[in-house]
């Protein structure tokens, strides 16, 4: 019978879905609206809203960044990489079969955001050294890190937060290695279908290139030089002409033989400077007669003035370097303009790959999302700016150019292996639950100095907490309104019919096809509930629905939106939409049917 209750449960939950599937709001935000609509309408209680803000899962979650910070900045897996990379000089198989499985592993144990960080520049490297696409390596390292994270209850957000739900409704929290089982049958899986299958579906699109032609910027890059007769004499940049007309962007400026790198606003423009801008090269062409500017044909982007006036010292000075917008960062729904980026980070954003769309001209008023890649230009000596921003745990935007690390806190990686090695023993051994081992081994890092307090709350990726907190709370009014039940009800009556192993199976495709269109943490925490309630109408254990729910949460490879780390390298290896569903679905297909036959096996009813 429907009720008011379950009638705003249902209307709150389709609009829930929606805003996360169209991502006309950040998914936090969706997810604290949902929760106070229902704490307003009397669905749940305020107490049972802010709840999940003290689950022991939210805070297993949130120590787990911490510590996964800590061993980004301890430099641990570097050395490792670097290692591996070089496999790919002598057989590129060998290479990527290593990679898989060394990313696979650490994966299994730590966020792997930071993992795959880390793993794209090196393969940058990699890719140009042995002549190799780099778009054939960087889906193999996303989707290893995926198979990794299935293996064990710390191997990514959704076990804790599905193991949370697990233990909230009465039943036993999962174990450290109780999914390792069928974690590694999938892992196996992947591993040979991305082998013999998957990475020659993936196309070579060239991707080693430089960047100045990999971003098509041959003919947006160029130095003019200001005549007589130009009406930007005596003006500054910012009221010039050709700022203000022309909509160019002045990388540079020669004066008297003398070079200013990204020049202020303020400076006074004189006859005889020469500017490197960027615009489109036929527009300055149109304009040049008018403007009183004259091309310099004779110089192109990067190479140094052969006239002698620019020392090679200054010409070094500048250097390109691509950079992805990272998932979840404070660059999203903003554009370069408002981000204040040059004056900020003392660099410029020359283009933006935007969805497989290179932007060229208005680079300052694209709204940037994640995944967006950004071609840009910096003075080297603010490069270790730039880099330390990969060191905040919200990794703000991703260097992927092999330009180096950024200084690692390489004296500290003993302690940060063992403070991790502790925390997985303690908790294997039920000496700590989980959330007390990892809430004292953060703790323990940053007494130690691993990580200092100020970067262990950078660490924390706070949308995922309140994402968490707030689709908590949905989860709540699905059980107190009933409409956990209802929805169970509707699946039975579907293919109930079949046995539980079908609703096992709808249920796991189900949150399949949701996580490829919203976050993973949410589908698990929205379809955890009406698992358990399927296998209470079914009178089975909840255990294997739930793993359903977890294993296919945690398993998306269809779209680069699905999961952090395919949109971390969306950009990077110049992949489009569809490249994802052509090698991701077939392996979507692939673990659906071995869940579906398997889990019953190592999780009987």
């Amino acid at each position: 019978m429907m009720t008011l209750e379950l009638g705003v449960v249902l209307v709150v939950l389709v609009g829930t879905v929606i805003l996360f599937a169209t991502e006309r709001f950040p998914v936090d935000v969706v997810a604290i609206i949902a929760m106070s609509v229902l704490i307003l309408t009397g669905v749940i209680s305020a107490e049972e809203g802010v709840s999940g803000f003290s689950n022991p899962a939210t805070i297993t979650v949130a120590a787990m960044f911490i510590i996964s910070a800590a061993l980004f900045k301890s430099g641990a897996v570097v050395g490792l990489g670097n290692k591996m990379a070089s496999l790919f000089r002598y057989n590129f198989w060998l290479g990527v079969l290593v990679l898989m499985l060394t990313v696979a592993a650490i994966s299994a144990f730590i966020n792997n955001t930071p993992v795959v960080a880390i793993f794209i520049p090196i393969l940058a490297g990699a890719a140009a050294s042995s002549n190799h696409s780099l778009g054939k390596m960087l889906m193999p390292l996303s989707f290893a890190s995926i198979f990794g994270g299935l293996c064990t209850l710390v191997g990514t957000s959704t076990n804790i937060l599905v193991s949370g739900v697990a233990a909230d409704h009465g039943l036993e929290p999962f174990a450290m290695f109780e999914m390792a089982k069928m974690g590694l049958v999938l892992l196996g899986a992947g591993v040979v279908y991305m082998m013999v299958i998957g990475i020659r579906l993936i196309p070579n699109r060239g991707t080693n290139e430089g960047l100045v032609k990999k971003f098509g910027m041959g003919d947006y890059l160029t130095e003019i030089v200001l005549q007589k007769n130009a009406p930007s004499l005596g003006k500054t940049i910012a009221e010039s002409p050709l700022v203000k007309s022309l909509e160019i962007d002045i990388l540079e400026v020669k004066k008297n033989g003398q070079y200013y790198i990204m020049p202020s606003g303020d400076m006074i423009l004189e006859e005889g400077d020469i500017l490197k801008v960027r615009c489109d090269v036929s527009k300055i062409k149109t304009l040049k007669e008018r403007q009183g500017i004259a091309l310099k044909t004779d110089l192109k982007f990067g190479e140094q003035n052969k006239r002698g006036s620019a020392t090679e010292k200054e010409e070094e000075k500048m250097i390109l370097v691509e950079a992805v917008i990272a998932t979840n960062s404070h660059f999203e729904g903003k554009t370069v303009k408002q981000l204040g980026f040059r004056q900020r980070y003392g660099a410029t954003v020359l283009a933006i790959r935007h969805r497989g769309e290179v932007m060229r001209e208005k680079v300052a008023t694209t709204v940037l999302r994640s995944g967006d890649t950004l071609l840009i230009e910096v003075d080297r000596d603010k490069l270790p700016y730039l880099q330390q921003l990969q060191l905040r745990g919200r990794y703000t935007f991703l260097i992927v150019s092999e330009i180096g690390f950024p200084k690692f806190r390489k004296d500290k990686i003993y302690t940060v292996v063992f403070t991790l090695a502790a925390i997985i023993a303690m908790a294997s051994l039920e000496i700590l639950p989980i959330m007390v081992a990892a809430l004292v081994g953060s703790m323990f890092l940053v007494v130690t100095k691993c990580i200092s307090m100020e970067e262990a709350y950078t660490a924390i990726d706070w949308k995922v907490i309140f994402l968490l907190a707030g689709a908590m709370s949905l989860g709540v009014a699905l059980d107190n309104s009933g409409a956990a039940g209802m929805i169970s009800n509707f699946l039975i009556g579907l293919v109930g019919g079949w046995g539980p192993t079908a609703v096992l199976s709808i249920l796991f495709l189900l949150t399949t096809l949701l996580t490829s269109m919203m976050s993973n943490n949410a589908s698990a925490v929205l379809l955890a509930p009406i698992a358990i309630a399927s296998a209470i109408a079914l009178d089975v254990d909840p255990r294997p629905m739930l793993m359903a729910i977890t294993f296919a949460a945690s398993s998306s490879f269809m779209t680069p939106v699905g999961y952090q780390t395919n949109t971390m390298i969306f950009g990077a290896g110049k992949y489009k939409f569809v490249d994802f569903l052509r090698v991701g679905g077939p392996l979507n297909l692939i673990f659906w049917i071995l869940a579906t036959w398997l889990i019953p096996v190592f999780f009987p009813f």
